[in-house]
């Protein structure tokens, strides 16, 4: 049977060894003084202990050696700092504070559970085991602290909020939960306690001091782990045949104390087949950068990639990563028209990394071309905007895309542009002379981009998203193409379009962050579907922004929307954090800030502090001995005095 008292600083007991000088201080003999007396028969006993060799002498019972050897005992249990266990929590007041950050997926090895199912029990058992007049608040310990339940005495509702706790892919912030603890609890008042159930992978972190006492429960053992923390993926080249490659950078951390044989893969999304593998040895607390590649399918851009290490351990969490196969560094470029001028494809293809393919508008409107294509339209104009940015020249009049064309104007001359848009940059259109043109009417002043006298030459006709020009004239009827100022007009176009198409593709995201994806303005229904959703949510749209706000999963977010431009992003979403894959870290007791740290494997949910009570028994011993050591000594009893006899 388990006696209902623990010693939380058992090294305390350490001064019973002062019993041992105690003792040894009673049984050495006193060494004594000469006198000079009448007989030596009184002190006989005296000389024979003289006499003897050994300078020890026989241990007597004495009042003093029992109080001093007692206050002794009492002051080492008191250091010890003895606890007795109740089955009531102490505490009138209590914040249950739950660790569900991503550690808490880990499996436990000695029972073969999630560690945040030990949390759920041991959380539940604490619930139950509050006072009558207690209450609770239950606190979720994620990336930002949530209260979950505010203070309530119901254990039902409260085992009901702890059941539903389940651990995130998040990096945790246990000392912000702590903190939230320690101020709702301020105003609350009367006896008041915090219990954290958690796994105590912290990292480098460290729990703040508090005022309230903290009561640290770990639901697991340290085990031992490998994963990736972190990863990049971009488009390269390789040295060898000189085309393009994908490759994908990943960081690999041993938190192990023995050496481990690891595989990592790298495969697309959906896709059981790797595309690159590398095998190798990490030494215990090795960090070791791994580096794969492969040659991309057209069809590829824009998909998700795993990276993957094997074979699997206790926290799978982090032995994935993921990723976007990137769009590459050339920008596609679509040239429309029955006849397209040479002028405009030999401009489009001075630029190395221009990706040109030629089409009519039937065609352009049976076949979907990639997100971020610079629609080039040469004497034509499509009857709705493209999606992303475009260029159209020699437009035939009528209403094209906002813009008015008039009726062909011979010989205009160009009066003045505006340098400071980007489209006409580091150009100038001195000395460019136009046989023919048809005017352009823009819906505001400043829409124009190049002036003649009393006509618009060049209009903007961009809209939120995407960046359209409209060139009144033909290019083959003028003598811009044996300009400069032509060719840097035609690259200022193309950079812009691969800024834009840059920009549209989502920034891989952490878990626990929202994720903010630009959309269309004519985008009529947008939606996410997350990893491990079985239907895809709807999102709202505010300022051409829809925001997802909840990823608690690491994996690939599928943001897609209807309408006119419809179309979709692949959004990665990755935990990479060291702190949360260092399972080895454990949380330590410290009296001075009043944390105490105990296995969830004990018994006990509370502990009543004794020790004051045995250091006022110690005093009390002391306080005993002295007055023991100065009391008066007893005198003898007065002697009766004897009457005089009479003389018969």
């Amino acid at each position: 049977m388990k006696l209902p008292i623990e010693l939380q600083e058992p090294r305390g007991l350490y001064l019973l060894a002062a019993l041992a000088p105690l003792v040894l201080l009673y049984v050495l003999k006193v060494r004594r003084a000469r006198h000079v007396v009448s007989s030596g028969w009184l002190w006989s006993a005296a000389a024979r202990d003289l006499l003897a060799r050994s300078p020890f002498r026989r241990l007597v019972a004495q009042v003093p050696l029992f109080l001093q050897a007692l206050a002794i005992i009492a002051a080492a249990i008191a250091l010890a700092r003895p606890a007795l266990r109740s089955s009531t929590l102490v505490g009138e007041h209590v914040a249950i504070v739950v660790d569900v950050s991503a550690s808490m997926r880990a499996i436990d090895p000695a029972r073969g559970a999630p560690r945040i199912a030990l949390a759920r029990e041991l959380a539940t058992s604490v619930v139950k085991s509050l006072g009558p007049a207690g209450d609770a608040m239950i606190i979720e310990a994620g990336r930002d602290a949530r209260i979950a339940c505010p203070l309530d005495r119901d254990t039902r509702r409260l085992g009901d909020v702890v059941a539903r706790l389940d651990a995130r892919d998040v990096e945790g912030d246990l000392a912000s939960a702590v903190g939230l603890a320690v101020d709702r609890l301020r105003a609350a008042g009367g006896d008041r306690r915090i219990v954290v159930v958690t796994d105590g992978a912290l990292g480098d972190a460290a729990l703040p001091t508090s005022t309230v006492p903290l009561d640290v429960r770990l639901v697991s053992e340290p085990v031992d782990n490998v994963g990736v923390v972190r990863v990049d993926v971009r488009s390269g080249t390789d040295a060898a045949t000189k085309e393009e490659e994908i490759q994908a950078f990943a960081l690999v951390a041993s938190f192990s104390r023995a050496p481990r044989e690891v595989w990592v893969t790298l495969r697309l999304a959906g896709v059981a087949e790797p595309l690159a593998s590398r095998r190798f040895r990490l030494a215990p607390g090795e960090r070791a950068p791994v580096l794969l590649t492969f040659k991309p399918d057209p069809g590829d851009r824009g998909k998700g990639l795993v990276v993957e290490v094997s074979p699997h351990d206790a926290f799978v969490t982090d032995d994935a990563a993921y990723a976007r196969v990137p769009l590459g560094a050339r920008q596609p470029v679509v040239l429309v028209g029955a006849a397209p001028s040479r002028w405009l494809e030999r401009a489009l293809l001075s630029d190395p990394n221009v990706e040109l393919s030629k089409g009519t508008l039937a065609e352009l409107e049976r076949t979907p071309v990639a997100a971020g294509t610079l629609h080039v339209f040469d004497r034509v104009c499509p009857s709705a905007p493209p999606q992303g940015d475009f260029l159209v020249v020699g437009p035939p009049p009528g209403a094209c895309l906002g813009v008015s064309v008039g009726a062909p104007i011979d010989r205009p001359a160009i009066t003045s542009w505006a340098n400071g848009d980007p489209r006409l940059r580091f150009l100038t259109l001195d000395g460019v002379h136009v046989a023919k043109a048809t005017p352009l009417s823009a819906g505001n002043a400043r829409d124009a981009l190049v002036r003649g006298p009393t006509d618009t030459l060049i209009a903007d006709a961009s809209s939120p998203g995407r960046t359209g020009t409209i060139v009144g004239f033909d290019v083959g009827e003028s003598d811009w193409p044996l300009k400069a100022s032509y060719v840097l007009f035609i690259r200022n176009t193309l950079e812009l379009a691969r800024a834009h198409r840059a920009s549209g593709q989502v920034a891989p995201s952490r878990a626990g962050e929202p994720i903010r994806v630009p959309v269309p303005g004519s985008a009529s229904k947008v939606s996410v579907h997350a990893p491990e959703a079985k239907e895809p949510r709807a999102l709202p749209v505010q300022a051409g922004l829809a925001i997802v706000p909840d990823t608690g999963r690491i994996g690939h977010y599928l943001v897609s929307w209807d309408g006119r431009d419809a179309g979709s992003v692949l959004v990665p979403v990755n935990l990479v954090s060291e702190r949360e894959s260092d399972l080895r870290q454990r949380v330590k007791s410290d009296p001075k800030s009043g944390v105490t740290v105990t296995a969830a494997t004990r018994p006990a949910l509370s502990l009543s502090d004794a020790g004051w009570v045995l250091a006022l028994v110690a005093l009390a011993f002391v306080v005993l001995d002295a007055l023991w050591l100065t009391r008066a000594p007893r005198g003898r009893a007065a002697a009766r005095p004897v009457a005089p006899r009479r003389a018969a």
